[in-house]
């Protein structure tokens, strides 16, 4: 199984880290892995995404025209990107930012209101994890357990809570679409 997925949004929403952690995670796993990251202005607020692509067999190129997945993080990457989505994929949206219905009716779409969820449990930064937890858990593209896992080994220079804080971030978002 390959999935190919676009992970968008403003810079500092942490974009970049979700698209790394699943490729960390995927690699842990033995899956063959890409990812490809592209930058607006390269500063806070600027628009930014990541291609990532994990697969069961070798990857020919990192480069992603029609993703089998979109996760959109603010309203400019759900424009830019809903329309590339492949027929019958999944369209995550952060509905916390994103205060407009998807326009096309063939995708499946998965709402998380990320940062409300991020807020409760202390630091709206955590919003990403929120996001991929729901998204890992949803398409199955790596497991849960390697996902933390990735996660706690991107994140090692930091802080034990602000790990211990993304863990129950990824569960949130488990949690959220039904885990």
């Amino acid at each position: 199984m390959m999935h190919s997925i676009i992970f968008a949004g403003f810079g500092g929403q942490g974009v970049m880290l979700m698209g790394q952690v699943l490729a960390q995670a995927a690699m842990n796993q033995g899956k063959h892995t890409t990812w490809f990251p592209s930058y607006g202005p390269e500063m806070r607020g600027g628009t930014a995404n990541c291609t990532v692509v994990v697969s069961d067999e070798p990857v020919a190129s990192p480069v992603v025209d029609t993703p089998l997945e979109v996760v959109a993080m603010n309203i400019p990457s759900l424009l830019k990107f809903e329309p590339k989505l492949k027929k019958d994929g999944y369209l995550f949206i952060n509905t916390s930012v994103i205060d407009r219905k998807p326009q096309r009716n063939d995708v499946k779409v998965i709402e998380i209101p990320a940062n409300d969820i991020a807020e409760k449990l202390g630091n709206v930064k955590v919003a990403n994890m929120v996001v991929l937890g729901a998204f890992v858990y949803t398409t199955k593209c790596t497991e849960v357990d390697s996902l933390i896992e990735a996660m706690k080994y991107k994140l090692s220079a930091k802080n034990s809570e602000i790990i211990e804080l993304n863990v129950k971030a990824i569960f949130e978002g488990v949690k959220h679409v039904g885990g």
